[in-house]
């Protein structure tokens, strides 16, 4: 089954789950979502694969996290649509297969998909 990661070539989680995905023989199509940002319907399909809450797989450490007062926010949707916008504030990396979908954190966690 085809392997997809959504990937920060600057992230060392990134790089290192991406390495253990290729040097186990996996090919996967690598998405640099900083470049291809996911629009709305992308992020909520991907969280419902991860099996997540929407703010599970937000980065809440990042500068616009705080500037936009997102800790407050309690509208789905809206958490969803500044994702949309501001895609750094999707957590990484995120590794899809089929129905399943992680967030490897640690890297480790990408050998689900080898």
């Amino acid at each position: 089954m085809p392997v997809t990661i959504y990937h920060n070539p600057r992230c060392s989680k990134s790089r290192q789950a991406l390495a253990i995905l290729t040097d186990g023989g996996a090919n996967p199509e690598v998405v640099e979502y900083l470049n291809s940002p996911l629009d709305g319907a992308s992020l909520v399909a991907l969280r419902d694969k991860l099996g997540l809450e929407t703010r599970a797989m937000m980065r809440t450490g990042e500068a616009i996290y705080k500037e936009l007062n997102l800790k407050q926010e309690t509208d789905d949707a809206k958490l969803v649509q500044a994702m949309a916008e501001n895609p750094i504030l999707m957590e990484r990396p995120v590794v899809v297969s089929g129905s399943k979908a992680l967030i490897a954190r640690p890297p480790e966690l990408a050998q689900a998909f080898l």
